[in-house]
């Protein structure tokens, strides 16, 4: 390591966290303040704008302890996960967050902020928020732990020099990112100008719907499962893939192929949410607490993902769930028997033509940014140790 060693709170004006609206009675809206929760920021750095929820402006300014500014870290300090960052920049502003994220505000004249990010992208800080809590039945950093978390501190020049080549990394896939978020938004385009008309049910154009595999779980496995937490919508956080047990038996209907939509059906909080698979055939178990929807015809799966991320294909999912509070579902059963309006089916297939090449692009982008995480997770501890000199 190099230079000073310095506790984040030395370094820092405020370190808080954020404030949850139902707390105090506020609803969120449709659109609004952008809210950050700690489901919007991803292990190994970065925001996820597609997952915000909404706000609307008397509750930001009610809450205003939570109120985000740029260059502010966020972490994860509650959850299965802890330790998860994300670097706040204009663009995402005006922004509040929740009570499961802390929000760490860097005082630029002691660190740069973006370098301070880095080190909790760090392997190292990850690894070591996350044993603070080991034994915890609900995971949590306090913001005195946070508080006392000790950096080495170089130079301010060259903690900007450190922080410029690790950003020109993450520059990339912010880029990738707002591409892929450029090429679904084209495609919804095309969707919402075919009109439906012909009721159909599920099951009458499915080749398979039904639930993914009962997981075993094996540490270091190398045999992964995709699970409803990973479902981003437009994308998978493929960090959060569990490793199976490597002598699981998997039947071959319960893999990913091209084309599947995967469909988040059991426990609150993301029901309901669909992603269109575009990676691999084969290469992952799909986690029982998803549907797969599959089809030979793809361009009534592609259709049917764009139609369960509208608006209204959301309320119809909703509409279906069953169960308590805590364990939510959406039935098997009931989804086979779902009637959906489709366009007539020239109209799909030249939606699909389409927006084929859209969603293989979008795939591409995503290989890209996998192999520009992995680089700069190469390079960052080498930076911060001193081992590479800027």
């Amino acid at each position: 390591m190099i230079g000073e060693k310095q506790k984040l709170k030395e370094v820092c004006v405020r370190i808080t966290k954020g404030t949850t609206p139902s707390t105090y009675g506020f609803p969120f809206v449709e659109s609004g303040i952008n809210f950050v929760k700690a489901e919007s920021i991803l292990e190994g750095g970065g925001i996820l704008p597609n997952t915000f929820a909404y706000i609307d402006d008397a509750t930001h300014e009610y809450l205003k302890r939570s109120i985000l500014y740029n260059k502010d870290i966020l972490i994860s300090i509650a959850g299965a996960k802890l330790g998860k960052c994300g670097f706040l920049t204009e663009e995402y502003l005006p922004a509040n967050t929740n009570q499961a994220v802390g929000i760490v505000r860097v005082d630029s004249s002691y660190a740069d902020p973006k370098f301070v990010y880095y080190n909790f992208v760090s392997n190292h800080t990850y690894q070591l928020i996350n044993s603070l809590n080991s034994q915890a039945a609900q995971p949590n950093l306090n913001l005195g732990q946070l508080g006392e978390l000790e950096f080495h501190f170089p130079k301010l020049p060259t903690q900007r020099k450190i922080a410029s080549i690790l950003s020109a990394y993450d520059d990339l896939i912010e880029n990738n990112l707002k591409r892929i978020k450029l090429l679904e938004e084209k495609a919804q385009l095309h969707f919402i100008q075919n009109k439906p008309i012909e009721k159909i049910a599920l099951h009458d154009v499915a080749d398979y719907l039904g639930r993914g595999v009962t997981p075993k779980y094996e540490d270091g496995s190398g045999f992964y499962a995709i699970n409803q937490k990973a479902n981003k919508g437009s994308l998978l956080e493929y960090s959060q893939f569990k490793s199976l047990d490597s002598k699981l038996e998997v039947p071959e209907d319960k893999y990913a192929k091209w084309g599947d939509l995967l469909i988040n059906s059991l426990g609150e909080g993301t029901l309901g949410r669909v992603h269109f698979y575009t990676d691999k055939s084969d290469l992952f178990a799909v986690d029982q607490h998803m549907s797969i929807f599959r089809t030979q015809k793809q361009h009534y799966t592609f259709f049917l993902y764009q139609f369960f991320s509208s608006t209204y294909g959301q309320g119809l999912l909703d509409s279906l769930k069953k169960g308590g509070t805590n364990m939510t579902m959406l039935n098997i059963s009931d989804l086979r028997q779902l009637v959906v309006s489709f366009p007539i089916e020239k109209e799909l297939i030249d939606l699909w033509n389409i927006c084929k090449p859209l969603f293989q692009l979008k795939q591409t982008l995503i290989n890209q940014n996998i192999k520009l995480r992995e680089a700069r997770d190469i390079l960052l501890p080498r930076l911060m140790s001193g081992e590479i000199e800027v």
